[in-house]
């Protein structure tokens, strides 16, 4: 048989260009979950390194009883929590109680929390949240997800921080924007939906550790794990991601 001509100079100088030139091969997908057994020792190894980190992880929103911690959830809603926190001590001086929330002029609550963003939207569920309470609970917090996913503004998300920082019985795993993106990124969980997200992971963390997992995702997600620029070799937690970047 006959050699394969040489490529010409200009050829082969073409292609090495577009060789370069061509983006790098996707990274492989995670792929289907590990089997339960398998993200059970992964979540209980997770957590472990975690807690030797942070050591004294805790709810980050500041307050003084369950209302508040109600009122401080809702307001985090597409907002920091260091801003919650400025805008919390104001507001409770404002309106103390249930009550006061119930009975105040929407305007006035609309103004009081105006910087943590869709203020009309959060005045509307503060004051349903107080009314509903009043009306249904004497004011006081139900300790049943299921009466308390019934209180405007509360979702299951919220309902577990309340009843884990208030009742230490939650439901579940508190899902918020952390907690999925990390979860995933770890394997426990390939849910966008933080419902169906929750359910897997209720099934992998365990229930002691429900209450602890979503601020301990959070502290690691704040230092870490940063969604836009995460710091992977300063992560701890890298052995185990599937997600690495």
């Amino acid at each position: 048989m006959m050699a394969p001509p040489p490529r010409s100079p200009r050829k082969a100088a073409l292609s090495d260009k577009a060789s370069k030139a061509a983006p790098e091969p996707a990274k492989p997908a995670a792929g289907d979950l590990a089997p339960l057994r398998q993200r059970q020792a992964k979540a209980r190894a997770v957590i472990a390194a975690l807690r030797a980190e942070f050591p004294d992880t805790r709810c980050s929103l500041e307050h003084g009883d369950g209302w508040q911690l109600l009122v401080a959830t809702i307001l985090s809603a597409q907002c920091t929590d260091a801003r919650v926190n400025l805008v919390t001590p104001g507001l409770f001086r404002q309106f103390p109680t249930p009550v006061d929330f119930a009975a105040a002029p929407i305007e006035e609550i609309e103004e009081a929390i105006r910087s943590t963003g869709f203020y009309r939207n959060k005045a509307k569920s503060l004051q349903g949240a107080a009314r509903h309470l009043l009306e249904h609970h004497d004011g006081r917090l139900p300790e049943d997800i299921e009466e308390l996913v019934k209180v405007p503004g509360c979702g299951r998300k919220t309902a577990n921080v309340v009843l884990g920082e208030v009742y230490g019985a939650p439901a579940g795993v508190v899902v918020d924007t952390h907690v999925g993106r990390i979860s995933r990124k770890l394997g426990l969980t390939d849910q966008d939906d933080p419902v169906k997200a929750e359910r897997q992971l209720n099934a992998c963390v365990p229930q002691a550790d429900w209450r602890d997992f979503g601020h301990l995702i959070i502290d690691h997600g704040r230092k870490t794990c940063q969604a836009r620029s995460p710091k992977c070799d300063d992560c701890g937690l890298y052995r185990w991601c599937v997600a690495r970047s």
